[in-house]
């Protein structure tokens, strides 16, 4: 830059391109595509069920929240695990997949003493496949419940 009034000319252009309301995509990024089922409880926040990106997609937390009341459902630890994966399978169902696209698993457990419960109904869900998968102990998790789990996938 060889004078004052170049520098002001590439910084109000730079301005002017971050203040802009529309998204700018670089050559070759995927859109973005939301994805909500009505077979999975509704959303408690402001986020999606699950976001594709080109053939990934990114599957947002599920506890064992009911569909159809919207409330935690009643039971012990394993009928929380196994409506988590059902919630997970309906989202995944309305992307175009299911559990065998899955490659990477993350679970919250509120206590890890629950791990090898988790871990056999985890196993008969993913039969098929074994995808890559964390498990964290927390504190606590939303609204109360025991477990929550995560996904990504391949489409």
């Amino acid at each position: 830059m060889s004078t004052r009034r170049d520098f002001l000319s590439i910084t109000t252009t730079a301005l002017v391109a971050t203040a802009s309301t529309k998204p700018i995509y670089a050559r070759g990024t995927p859109k973005l595509q939301y994805i909500a089922s009505a077979e999975a409880p509704k959303a408690i926040g402001p986020y999606s069920h699950a976001v594709r990106a080109g053939s990934t997609l990114y599957v947002s937390g599920q506890i064992a929240l009911d569909p159809a009341t919207g409330n935690l459902i009643q039971g012990d630890f394993a009928a929380q695990v196994r409506r988590v994966l059902d919630n997970l399978k309906a989202v995944l169902h309305e992307a175009g997949g299911d559990l065998r696209n899955v490659v990477r698993s993350t679970v919250y457990l509120t206590d890890l003493a629950n791990f090898q419960n988790m871990n056999a109904i985890y196993a008969e869900y993913f039969e098929e496949s074994k995808p890559a998968r964390s498990t964290i102990g927390v504190a606590q998790l939303p609204r109360g419940a025991a477990v929550e789990i995560d996904l990504i996938a391949v489409l």
